[in-house]
C-alpha cells in the first residue's frame, strides 16, 4: 500500500492554515514507479465555498501529452482518503474511490471497517458516481449524497520543483533555489480524484484533521 499524509487545521468557516496544503512525490522508488497505484501529491484545501473542504489524489504522473489520453484509472487499484479527526493518527471517516465501466464510484465518509494497512470497501456507504472527464474535454462534475462533488481525469500536474537546480544544491554547486525557477514538471499530466465535502460532515474535534492518501491493490473483491 502506498500512503501520503498532511495535517490541516480546519475552522468551521475559516480555514485557519493560508494557501494550500499539499504532500507531493515523484519518481517514486522502483515497486512503484510508473505503475497504476504510484501517488503524486495530495492536495486538501478550502473550496470557493468555505464552507466545504476539497480532497485531491494525483496518481500516475510525469504523463506526457501523447500518453495522457490512454492513461486509465486501474479497477484493480482503490484510492482512499484517510481522515483523522480526533488526532490519535487513525482513521475515523475513509473516502474511497475506485474505477468501473468508464466510472469512479466513491463511497465512506463514514467509519472503516477495517485500518491500517489492511482495507475494504465500504459498499454499504455508497456516496455517488462521477464519468471519467475524458482527456481534453471540459470537466464533468457530478453531486451525489450531502452535496458531496466528485470529479475524475487528467489534469496537468499542479507540483512546481526544480529538479535540477535542487540536484545543484544538494551536489554543493549552488547554495539555492533561482527565483523564478525553472519547472521541471511543466507540460506533464497526473490522474486526479477531487472530492468537494461540507466541512460538518467531517466532524473534527477541535478544528483539526489528519489526511492521508492510500492506493490498495484488489485481491479477492476487497483492496489489500
Amino acid at each position: 500500500m502506498k500512503r501520503k499524509s498532511i495535517a490541516l487545521l480546519v475552522a468551521f468557516g475559516v480555514l485557519t492554515v493560508g494557501g494550500i496544503v499539499y504532500a507531493a512525490d515523484h519518481m517514486d522508488a522502483p515497486a512503484v514507479k510508473g505503475q497504476t497505484d504510484d501517488i503524486t501529491d495530495l492536495y486538501v484545501f478550502e473550496g470557493k465555498n468555505t464552507n466545504n473542504l476539497v480532497f485531491d489524489g494525483n496518481s500516475q504522473g510525469l504523463l506526457a501529452p501523447s500518453a495522457t489520453a490512454a492513461a486509465r484509472f486501474d479497477p484493480g487499484v482503490l484510492i482512499q482518503f484517510k481522515i483523522d479527526n480526533n488526532g490519535d493518527n487513525v482513521e475515523d471517516l475513509v473516502i474511497q474511490a475506485i474505477y468501473k465501466d468508464g466510472q469512479i464510484n466513491f463511497f465512506g465518509l463514514a467509519k472503516p471497517s477495517l485500518t491500517g494497512t489492511r482495507t475494504k470497501i465500504e459498499e454499504d456507504h455508497y456516496l455517488g458516481s462521477v464519468a471519467v472527464t475524458p482527456y481534453g474535454h471540459q470537466p464533468i462534475v457530478a453531486t451525489g449524497a450531502n452535496g458531496i462533488k466528485f470529479f475524475a481525469g487528467s489534469r496537468d500536474d499542479p507540483f512546481f520543483f526544480d529538479l535540477d537546480q535542487f540536484h545543484k544544491v544538494v551536489g554543493g554547486t549552488a547554495t539555492g533555489f533561482n527565483n523564478p525557477g525553472t519547472d521541471t514538471f511543466a507540460g506533464t499530466n497526473v490522474l486526479s480524484i477531487v472530492v468537494e465535502v461540507p466541512k460538518a460532515l467531517l466532524h473534527a474535534e477541535k478544528g483539526k484533521i489528519n489526511v492521508w492518501l492510500t492506493t490498495s491493490l484488489q485481491e479477492s473483491g476487497m483492496g489489500k
